[in-house]
């Protein structure tokens, strides 16, 4: 996010969306008959059921290892259909994974991300996870910043990845049950990208952060001109992320880089075309569409910016519409910008809702720590600078 990279040089020490139905269970003859047992090594695919515990459940979109019983809120994988019974379910994996119309090749869609707003531990009286978790019934946090020490990964303004104020939050939110990804890069500071000389070293970078906190994501901030308009480090970070891939197929790589309000510019689209052209199979590629340069409408800027995407995955990748959103993100900034471009909590909402009916893949925003009322505050780090109840950004967040 730019106004972290620009307060940070201030005040640092250095998915297939649903629509609003849930998705019925079609069933044959006796409405009590349990399907097969879900299986956590199976994939399982829109319109596919499973039995657990003695319930019915379909899948609403893509799916591997998240159970049915924990899995099948209003917003989760999993629509629940109620008691069955009259068969028993298997004990055992099946060998063949799910019967009805089983995947016989790698999704094409992305897998939805739980949204996941910024929390930067190191600055901006950041909240106690637990606190915003069970104000806003948000699951999972997004953590700033990794940067460098040559080319060792270390948490902004401390000298490890462990030990400090972000290890701590980080040990804090996963004991109140928050999933977690950091946020590598972002808009200053030194980063991993130009400090790693070689795609083999910056991906041994990656792996120890990923092996520290025992991580499901990654989010490479790419941004500035050291990383984002250099294209040398940007082809080095692509082909780290393919080996990120190779050696973790089930960890999500994300990336995260500006935009104009009519999608990607000359950078953001080389960066597209090049994760293509090197085989890094990226999983989400997410914009952060804000400081466009004060534009009035953050609405129509964003969902703009998002169209601009989803049209260059599309034909970067010959994605349908429904694929390349799954594999597209918003990123966007709570309360006035630094541009002072103003995001209000009703836009907010508009925004999620077009999110989530699109069926994008990620959705986060700078940040948590600014997640609180202070009309006329300006652009600071502890405040969002307008009228607000505290966390109202994260509570409309986590119904995406």
């Amino acid at each position: 996010m730019k106004l972290g990279r620009k307060l940070l040089i201030l005040g640092s020490v250095t998915a297939t969306g649903l629509a609003a139905a849930i998705i019925p269970m079609t069933m044959s003859n006796a409405a009590t008959a349990c399907a097969a047992g879900w299986s956590s090594s199976a994939v399982y695919v829109g319109g596919n059921s499973a039995s657990q515990s003695g319930h019915n459940y379909t899948a609403k979109w893509w799916t591997q290892n998240e159970s049915p019983a924990t899995h099948s809120g209003q917003w989760d994988v999993w629509a629940d259909n109620g008691a069955c019974g009259g068969t028993t379910p298997p004990t055992t994996p099946p060998t063949t994974g799910p019967t009805t119309n089983p995947p016989t090749t790698p999704p094409s869609t992305g897998t939805k991300m739980a949204s996941a707003p910024y929390v930067y531990p190191g600055w901006g009286n950041p909240p106690a996870p637990a606190t915003v978790m069970n104000a806003t019934g948000i699951k999972a946090f997004t953590i700033a910043f990794v940067l460098a020490n040559g080319c060792n990964p270390v948490w902004d303004g401390e000298g490890g990845l462990t030990g400090g104020a972000h290890a701590t939050y980080i040990a804090q939110a996963q004991a109140a049950g928050a999933s977690i990804v950091p946020s590598i890069g972002g808009w200053s500071g030194n980063k991993l990208g130009p400090n790693c000389a070689t795609p083999e070293a910056l991906a041994g970078a990656y792996q120890k952060v990923i092996d520290a906190f025992g991580l499901k994501a990654i989010d490479i901030d790419i941004e500035n001109t050291d990383e984002f308009e250099n294209t040398v480090v940007q082809d080095r970070i692509l082909n780290a992320l393919k080996i990120v891939k190779q050696k973790n197929p089930s960890v999500k790589t994300i990336l995260t880089f500006g935009t104009s309000p009519t999608g990607p510019n000359y950078y953001g689209t080389r960066l597209v075309q090049q994760a293509k052209a090197l085989g890094a199979n990226v999983d989400i590629f997410t914009q952060m569409p804000f400081d466009f340069g004060g534009g009035a409408d953050m609405y129509a800027a964003t969902t703009g910016a998002s169209e601009g995407l989803k049209n260059l995955l599309k034909t970067t990748f010959g994605y349908t519409d429904a694929q390349a959103y799954s594999h597209l993100g918003i990123s966007g900034m709570n309360g006035l910008s630094d541009q002072q471009e103003l995001t209000s909590t009703d836009t907010w909402t508009r925004i999620r809702d077009y999110a989530r009916s699109k069926g994008l893949a990620r959705f986060t925003f700078w940040a948590v720590n600014r997640d609180r009322g202070c009309a006329g505050g300006g652009v600071v780090s502890n405040c969002s600078g307008i009228a607000q109840a505290d966390w109202a950004f994260t509570k409309i967040s986590a119904g995406f």
